[in-house]
């Protein structure tokens, strides 16, 4: 029987979990009922039923998304860099009865780049603003997405947008200090004495870089600073397009191919 021990003995906690037999696992948490709160206004955008679904948890914690999403009938595959993490989340999942229906990782966003798997959604919840290569992070993850994405990131206060020309020509570049001009704002020490912070983007910098991604964003934000990215072959993800060799180089597969070819040459 899991007991308040049991608890203790994983802890300290970032998730508060209510486990199947009452007990919780952070029920003092400094945020709330964390994430919890959040989880109640996302969820009616996700669909009911995802048996069939393979989901890609980026940065699982202590693993609540993730039961969430298996326990909608999904097969998830759950990562995170920190292994006390990763051993909550295991025992968090026994608890519910979801081993069989995940897959739990020990690894960084970025090499999602050299698997082969793709994800019918991506819960990218609370990681990009903690990585110093943002968009790095965003293309490798949109070349993994088949459907969509939810992701939820620090970001500066306010919701305004800005018309996006198609081009800017050199002696218009004043439009660029607009206050609502895709950004994103760089942390050099600390933000909420965390040194991991990195990045701040504002409301049209996220939107930016998910339609750079080629992502449509639906109209509706379920969630403060979360945003549903949707896959549309309308939407031309700029890593598909003439900075493709970039993107091969940055993850590797392009330096790869050519020792490949000249190890092979003779």
């Amino acid at each position: 029987m899991t007991t308040e021990n049991d608890i203790k003995k994983l802890g300290p906690w970032f998730h508060n979990i209510h486990l199947p037999n009452g007990n919780q696992t952070a029920p003092n948490h400094f945020l709330g009922d964390f994430p919890s709160f959040k989880w109640e206004k996302i969820k009616e955008i996700i669909p009911e039923n995802l048996t069939g679904w393979k989901v890609l948890d980026v940065g699982c914690n202590a693993g609540y998304y993730t039961v969430k999403l298996a326990m909608r009938g999904a097969n998830v595959t759950a990562i995170d860099l920190d292994a006390h993490y990763l051993r909550q989340a295991e025992w968090v999942a026994k608890q519910f009865g979801l081993s069989e229906k995940i897959t739990f990782r020990q690894m960084q966003v970025y090499d999602i780049a050299r698997t082969d798997e793709q994800y019918d959604l991506v819960w990218f919840m609370g990681v990009l603003y903690h990585l110093r290569y943002p968009m790095f992070a965003l293309d490798i993850l949109s070349q993994k997405t088949l459907k969509m994405m939810v992701l939820q990131t620090l970001t500066v206060p306010g919701k305004k947008e800005i018309s996006m020309p198609k081009d800017v020509n050199l002696d218009e570049r004043e439009i660029i200090r607009a206050p609502n001009w895709p950004s994103l704002s760089f942390i050099e020490h600390k933000l909420a004495g965390d040194p991991t912070n990195w990045w701040v983007p504002n409301h049209s910098g996220i939107r930016a870089m998910l339609h750079s991604c080629g992502f449509v964003i639906t109209a509706t934000m379920p969630e403060e600073e979360t945003y549903i990215a949707m896959k549309s072959e309308d939407a031309i993800a700029s890593t598909d397009t003439w900075n493709h060799s970039e993107y091969l180089s940055a993850i590797g597969e392009k330096w790869q191919k050519e020792v490949k070819k000249k190890t092979n040459k003779y």
